[in-house]
């Protein structure tokens, strides 16, 4: 399993009354992938610039993918560059992968047979591994669930994550932080300038 992985499934698993954003899960999700590929020896960070080591193997064909992505020339790409392209559309992929190896399904509403609902999780290995990672409060994945507003007050939004000691993980935990700070506020600006569109339509 991986960080990413794991952040789906809580993800899923925390709050399904409470909806994350799709793009504000993309992001998380292309932290987390810096994240394990650090923790693998894949990539170092020179400041906020990601450099390419070996090419690791994983059992994970979606972080097989983040490390085939990954820019090996200088001046390389930095942290928040590739939260931004590796994050576009990210949650769709993994929830696809999910439910292609069956870990999630879509219940059959009744007496509509042919029309699947919300997907759900099963049961399952990778579903308890998640859950203790987060219930025993792993910083990473906390800090990342946090940045998404998962877990209530007790675990509310800093990106900073105590038990974190690792500059180049504090790094990338702060660059998710903000980067999904900035995508608020640009929901926040598209809804006041949507607003002050239909006023003027409707001549208020």
């Amino acid at each position: 399993m991986t960080t990413a992985r794991d952040l789906m499934i809580t993800a899923m698993d925390v709050a399904p009354g409470h909806a994350v954003e799709q793009g504000n899960l993309s992001l998380a999700l292309a932290g987390a992938e810096l994240t394990d590929l650090l923790a693998a020896g894949a990539i170092a960070l020179d400041g906020d610039r990601i450099v390419p080591g070996y090419r690791p193997t994983t059992p994970d064909p979606l972080l097989d993918r983040a490390a085939a992505s990954l820019v090996r020339t200088a001046p390389y790409e930095s942290v928040d560059d590739w939260l931004w392209r590796r994050g576009d559309g990210l949650a769709a992929a993994y929830l696809a992968a999910l439910e292609a190896e069956g870990l999630i399904g879509r219940p059959r509403h009744r007496g509509r047979p042919f029309r699947a609902g919300h997907p759900v999780l099963a049961d399952s290995p990778d579903r308890r591994q998640a859950a203790d990672r987060w219930a025993a409060e792993e910083p990473v994945l906390v800090s990342l669930g946090a940045a998404l507003g998962l877990g209530g007050a007790d675990r509310a939004g800093t990106a900073d994550s105590p038990g974190v000691d690792d500059d180049a993980v504090d790094t990338v935990l702060a660059a998710t932080h903000d980067a999904l700070t900035r995508l608020a506020a640009l929901r926040q600006r598209r809804a006041i300038e949507q607003a002050a569109f239909d006023n003027i339509w409707r001549g208020d």
